[in-house]
């Protein structure tokens, strides 16, 4: 039986199932530094398999990912182009500037999607005084934008331009899996045009903690040995990693659900006046409090009597769909947050 989950702030607050507990518990485990451990090795290797790629790494934290992949692709002193509002440049702590002594070229996109000929006329010219471009970051799905998956055409668009020019391309692909689902697709034609992926098992998947990267074994290599430099050389890892391999072979097809109920939500909050931000695609609802004049605190206050969590700055705030919350859920909390909203 899945456990109640009644918290809207993210799909990072997923709690791992029972069967993700029973595993961890029964995991072999070895030495993950000296690449004994088995439960690791074949998340890697599974991990790897679904997406297309050669090799795979587990790290702790999609942080830890993008950092170790654009480590592994780039050199001091490179600039990197990423859209305007990603997950990298905004959302993790500068390391971009700190660990790599990297520069951040940013694109304004639509709807997460950088423009081909935007990337072309960010990409450095061959000059003295220019900083090199070393890397084309994408995310997919795109958190700020609403959860939009990025086609496969769109992906194949920025993906050419990189390649024209000689440069590697990197998904954070923190919620992949959500893409694909969405799009109809398995996961690797997602991932066919990059050089590396990072995704995460602890979001939609459910799983406890971790994330890996996939790419070939030159890159994977490089990523390994950043991770050991950053202090992610995990030992007896199978305990968190096997939740993974549960993740990756029985969590996968049930993001639909989360998916159609994001949409309910949006299509019952909608109802109640409350403007809707995003075109929702998956199991992100971003909306604008101001209509019925509330914010984002009036908001959580009014969740809290309901029983669940949410937090919203300003008038805006993202609700997620997730492991933890069925159908049922949802409808009940449209009829309580139906009764609290002001007319």
């Amino acid at each position: 039986m899945v456990e109640k989950n009644l918290d809207f702030r993210s799909d990072t607050v997923t709690l791992p199932s029972p069967e993700m507990k029973e595993a961890a518990a029964k995991a072999p485990l070895g030495d993950d530094v000296y690449g004994e451990d088995p439960s690791v090795n074949k998340l890697e290797n599974l991990a790897a398999e679904m997406l297309g790629k050669e090799a795979g790494l587990f790290v702790t934290s999609g942080t830890m990912g993008n950092a170790v992949a654009v480590l592994a692709h780039t050199n001091r002193g490179d600039e990197i182009i990423l859209e305007a509002r990603s997950h990298i440049y905004v959302n993790e702590v500068g390391g971009l500037a700190v660990m790599g002594s990297l520069m951040a070229r940013t694109i304004q996109g639509e709807l997460g999607w950088m423009k081909p000929e935007d990337i072309r006329a960010a990409i450095r010219a061959d000059n003295i005084h220019f900083p090199s471009t070393g890397l084309l970051c994408i995310e997919n799905t795109h958190n700020s934008a609403g959860g939009i998956p990025l086609t496969i055409e769109q992906m194949k668009s920025n993906w050419d331009v990189a390649k024209e020019a000689g440069i590697g391309v990197h998904l954070d692909g923190a919620r992949v899996f959500n893409a694909a689902i969405a799009l109809g697709v398995e996961v690797k034609e997602v991932a066919r045009y990059t050089d590396t992926v990072q995704f995460c098992l602890s979001k939609g998947l459910a799983a406890p903690v971790g994330s890996v990267v996939v790419g070939s074994e030159e890159l994977v290599k490089k990523a390994r040995k950043h991770r050991k430099m950053l202090g992610g050389g995990m030992r007896q890892a199978g305990i968190i990693a096997a939740p993974g391999i549960v993740a990756l072979t029985k969590m996968v097809d049930r993001l639909a659900d989360d998916h159609v109920n994001a949409a309910l939500l949006a299509d019952g909050l909608k109802e109640l006046g409350i403007k809707i931000l995003n075109p929702v695609k998956t199991n992100m609802v971003y909306i604008d409090l101001s209509s019925v004049g509330w914010n984002g605190v009036d908001w959580g206050e009014a969740c809290a009597k309901l029983g669940w969590k949410s937090r919203g700055y300003g008038s805006r705030v993202r609700l997620c769909t997730h492991y933890g919350i069925e159908r049922e859920d949802i409808e009940s909390f449209l009829e309580g947050i139906g009764k609290l909203v002001p007319k």
